[in-house]
């Protein structure tokens, strides 16, 4: 949770978001448009997940043009299951480490890059001047990055945009901004969110069908833990919002 942007409950339904009379107003653009021929995109994950969930269309879609496409992964997630005997932090850390390969040779994303952070899951508002040196030597001029949103609701993931919104401005760089968890906490049309900032990227059947396959190498994310009695961290109601047939981004 983050100000008034609370993760509670099943959220927005789907079906809500679905009858939003908005969308029409969200200009279309393409992968191409997004990422211009001759620029590196980099991805930024706060978590393992968070790329696929977020931009796993428009990583699809830049491999086939040929893009360079570096995932920077921000921490290795080991904190999403306290408490837990069946992922302790270090088993979990190195299964979702391989839950991410499984999932972008599932996109068919395979040659994508991925550079770890090391950034402690939970921690990272705290541990801000870390990721900003970080970023200072990997983003170059001309770049663009894909952070989640700087108002997604989860510290981590606002952490992260806030990060990549500072640095695209000292190192002459472009920011897009993928929503995660907004669209939990938001409702259709909520005021809250710069709709005025947000395009649309559409997916092709097979860029859904890859995005669907890819979701499910997520596990250790979308299981309940028998350990601890906890629902899965990504439950059905999310997916939902996040396996449609196009992805919003803000500019």
């Amino acid at each position: 949770m983050s100000g008034d942007r609370e993760i509670r409950g099943a959220g927005t339904a789907e079906a809500s978001w679905q009858s939003w009379q908005g969308w029409q107003a969200l200009p279309e653009v393409d992968a191409a448009q997004l990422a211009p021929a001759g620029s590196r995109t980099l991805i930024l994950a706060p978590h393992p997940d968070d790329e696929l969930l977020g931009c796993g269309g428009l990583i699809r879609a830049l491999v086939q043009l040929g893009r360079e496409v570096l995932l920077v992964a921000v921490t290795d997630g080991g904190a999403s299951h306290p408490d837990s005997s069946e992922w302790p932090p270090e088993r979990l850390k190195r299964q979702r480490s391989r839950e991410t390969a499984d999932a972008l040779g599932l996109l068919g994303a395979a040659p994508v890059t991925v550079m770890r952070l090391g950034l402690d899951d939970g921690q990272v508002a705290a541990q801000a001047g870390r990721l900003q040196q970080a970023l200072d030597l990997l983003v170059r001029p001309g770049d663009v990055m894909v952070a989640t949103c700087r108002f997604d609701g989860h510290p981590d993931h606002e952490a992260v945009g806030a990060a990549a919104a500072q640095a695209a401005v000292r190192r002459r760089a472009t920011l897009l901004e993928m929503p995660v968890w907004m669209w939990h906490w938001a409702e259709a049309g909520d005021q809250r969110v710069p709709w005025d900032r947000a395009c649309r990227l559409r997916l092709d059947a097979a860029a859904q069908q890859a995005k669907r396959s890819a979701v499910q190498a997520y596990r250790s994310q979308l299981e309940p833990d028998p350990s601890t009695g906890r629902d899965a961290i990504v439950p059905p109601t999310a997916l939902a919002r996040l396996l449609r047939d196009e992805e919003v981004y803000f500019r």
